[in-house]
């Protein structure tokens, strides 16, 4: 099954170990976070069951620039009982995938409360955000813009980089180019946090 990357393996070897990435995938039940997960892991659509705590996946990815890089994805589920457990997963992580679901209106102002709430907390302060509009081939999505209006993404504290991608994750579409930006974002803080210790 795999993603026909295992033929890779020796020059990533060689790589130096902080090309490995700690992504957390975070949303409300039934937003589409393992679906996604299990494509980028399969490059197939998996049935999935509602997560009751987490699935956990070591996955690399090639991207536009044909560098293969691995991300290590933390898929928690979004139950209301389980949102409290959300910090402990976002502790020291590198980025954070945020999954609506693109078509479900009425909870969009729950997916607000929890996405404004997850990115202020102290440690998640200039932590990327990738907001995946999953479902987006369904007839009765929302447009990016309505999203991004619901959301309320320019409240976000300005230290919190953030991208919003069009997805539908059952086929994949979308889900390399959000990686990219969510990889590019990561790389970029990366730089900044280092010249910050530099100059003190």
């Amino acid at each position: 099954m795999g993603n026909g990357l295992s033929d890779q393996t020796p020059i990533l070897s060689s790589l130096p170990s902080f090309q490995s990435f700690h992504i957390v995938i975070l949303g409300l039940d039934c937003a589409g976070k393992t679906t996604v997960l299990y494509r980028l892991q399969f490059n197939e659509f998996v049935n999935t069951v509602p997560t009751k705590g987490f699935n956990t996946e070591r996955i690399k990815v090639t991207l536009g620039n044909s560098k293969t890089v691995t991300f290590h994805f933390w898929d928690v589920g979004g139950q209301e009982k389980l949102r409290p457990l959300w910090k402990s997963y976002t502790r020291c992580t590198d980025g954070i995938v945020f999954v609506v679901d693109s078509v479900d209106v009425e909870r969009m102002e729950e997916a607000k409360t929890e996405l404004h709430k997850i990115t202020r907390i102290s440690e998640n302060q200039g932590v990327p955000v990738l907001i995946i509009a999953n479902k987006q081939d369904l007839r009765n999505s929302l447009s990016l813009s309505e999203i991004e209006k619901m959301l309320a993404m320019s409240e976000l504290s300005s230290s919190t980089p953030w991208h919003l991608q069009p997805t539908c994750a059952i086929i994949g579409d979308g889900l390399k180019e959000g990686l990219e930006k969510l990889h590019d974002m990561i790389i970029k803080r990366r730089k900044m946090l280092r010249q910050q210790k530099k100059k003190r």
